[in-house]
């Protein structure tokens, strides 16, 4: 096991927090959503023992690199969500660094849109399916939520018959603008320099003009899904002033949202604050697809 997985695996544990075991699950592994470079790009369906007919969707994503963990494993880190009876649905994507940004947010697209087209195969609604995901995996999930219309035309094969829109969003400690000077005018810096996020995330360093198409604040609009966002207020990677932003911006077009700062958090929550931040995950996915 390399650097980078025990990095990606320590990042969902911090993210998911301890878990009760739930009860036998399901599995439909290695399903392939799309193909590059002659590999193969996948994500795996855990059902639940008594299904709700809702899923969500969760960004295997910690700095847009994107490690495979036994679907076994991730079924103990959300037990609280299949205990509710949701379908939890990793999705994996080209990791850096050979893969940038701009390519984790298509391939993001495409698995969106083929868990869409497939949803009967799984038992899911349709219309009731939502996405998750923290640091990287809470930007590529508000990517997939909020930019629907780029959603859609990432695959030319699809012609529009599926509807790209998803039904909720929860993302925690998000990067949402990646324009500098923007970013700087909203406060939106950190403790690390740009010297060291270069070094420590290559997927960063792409195209100058793909920017505003891979920042999220970009995409909102009043047609938006409610949307959780969930910072700690001593993140020292990802400010939280993201999250603020971000949510001042879908409250201006009157998009259902709530922001959760907590106190002391860091990047990757763990003990008391994993909990809080879970359980908020949980009821947001219970109020907005399965009523």
């Amino acid at each position: 096991m390399n650097l980078k997985h025990i990095t990606t695996l320590l990042f969902i544990t911090c993210l998911t927090g301890p878990q009760l075991a739930s009860a036998d699950p399901s599995y439909v592994s290695d399903v392939i959503y799309a193909r590059k470079d002659g590999m193969a790009l996948t994500y795996d369906v855990i059902r639940p023992e008594s299904p709700n007919g809702a899923a969500v969707i969760f960004m295997m994503s910690g700095g847009w690199y994107s490690s495979w963990t036994p679907p076994s494993r991730m079924a103990e880190s959300f037990s609280d969500m299949l205990n509710a009876g949701f379908t939890m649905i990793p999705v994996y994507h080209g990791s850096a660094p050979k893969y940038k940004i701009p390519d984790a947010v298509n391939d993001v697209n495409l698995a969106t849109l083929h868990i869409k087209e497939n949803a009967d195969d799984y038992g899911i609604d349709v219309n009731r399916i939502g996405v998750t995901g923290g640091s990287a995996g809470g930007h590529l999930s508000l990517m997939v939520g909020l930019a629907k219309e780029q959603v859609a035309a990432s695959s030319s094969a699809n012609e529009g018959s599926v509807d790209a829109s998803l039904a909720a969003i929860v993302a925690y400690f998000p990067p949402v603008d990646f324009r500098q000077s923007e970013s700087e005018a909203a406060g939106i810096v950190n403790e690390v320099s740009m010297e060291e996020l270069y070094s420590r995330f290559p997927a960063l360093s792409f195209e100058e003009d793909l920017i505003p198409s891979v920042s999220p604040i970009m995409f909102i609009d009043q047609s938006d899904p409610p949307t959780l966002l969930i910072h700690g207020d001593a993140d020292p990677l990802v400010h939280v002033s993201n999250s603020v932003v971000m949510n001042k911006e879908l409250i201006d077009n009157n998009v259902e949202t709530d922001l959760i700062i907590i106190p002391g958090g860091k990047h990757g929550f763990g003990g008391d604050n994993s909990v809080r931040a879970n359980q908020a995950r949980l009821e947001w996915f219970k109020t907005h697809l399965l009523n």
